[in-house]
């Protein structure tokens, strides 16, 4: 479980986010909608720590981030996994390698026990028999699958995910929603994605949050959403002709 509680976030003259309060659930998919410029990235990049909030607390669980010196902050990290909009893999190295690195980072293992977890991992999203190909050599799908895969290496407790389907087909949206939605359930993790895809948040909206001009405007499932009396929130929603179509019928 993730807490946010009254938090800001101000850049020079700029305020970003207004007093978010909220809370992401363990063992279900927490997604985080709205417009471009809505606030919606840099609440996930405070979340994740990549930004230092102005004002208010975060808690990991009943941990404060605020109140942790440098050195449990960096052990609090190593429970957080990111998954990034273009899955950032390393191009130089081959799938097995890339999933490889966080476990050479920040683990002591040997090298059969850190071996055994790449493969698990890579089992795990069905990628098996692609340890020694590299990233060019694979789909766009596939690159998704290793950055997840590599985004679990360490027994991730925390999973955060930045528009994961960008770039995607909608078949293959639909098998890397699934995937993130298993792993949430089957390991109990607090998952955050950030996304504009209402396909996503129709198929995997257990909780959902609408950012918009940086404040939480509304809250709900994605059984919610359809019906929802915001008027911000139903622009968002039925922006496109075919969601327009949908909600006549």
């Amino acid at each position: 479980m993730i807490r946010l509680e009254s938090v800001n976030k101000i850049f020079g003259d700029t305020r970003v986010l207004t007093d978010i309060n909220t809370t992401f659930e363990e063992g279900k998919t927490n997604l985080i909608i709205g417009q471009s410029g809505s606030g919606k990235t840099v609440l996930l990049k405070c979340i994740v720590g990549l930004f230092d909030i102005s004002s208010g607390n975060i808690f990991y669980g009943n941990t404060n981030v605020n109140e942790l010196s440098r050195q449990e902050r960096k052990a609090l990290w190593q429970k957080v996994g990111m998954v990034f909009q273009g899955g950032a893999l390393f191009d130089s190295m081959t799938v097995e390698q890339n999933v490889l690195f966080p476990l050479n980072m920040f683990t002591k293992q040997s090298r059969d026990e850190k071996q055994k977890r790449v493969d698990f991992c890579l089992d795990r999203v069905n990628l098996e028999n692609a340890n020694k190909l590299f990233p060019a050599e694979i789909s766009g799908g596939m690159r998704k699958r290793v950055a997840i895969a590599r985004a679990i290496a360490l027994n991730t407790r925390y999973l955060f995910c930045d528009e994961p389907n960008s770039g995607l087909d909608p078949q293959t949206s639909i098998v890397i929603d699934k995937l993130i939605r298993e792993i949430t359930l089957e390991y109990n993790i607090t998952t955050i994605i950030n996304t504009h895809d209402m396909n996503s948040v129709m198929e995997i909206g257990d909780n959902v949050i609408f950012i918009a001009d940086g404040k939480l405007s509304w809250r709900g499932s994605k059984e919610d959403i359809l019906h929802a009396n915001n008027k911000e929130l139903h622009d968002f929603v039925f922006a496109s002709e075919l969601m327009k179509k949908l909600n006549l019928t």
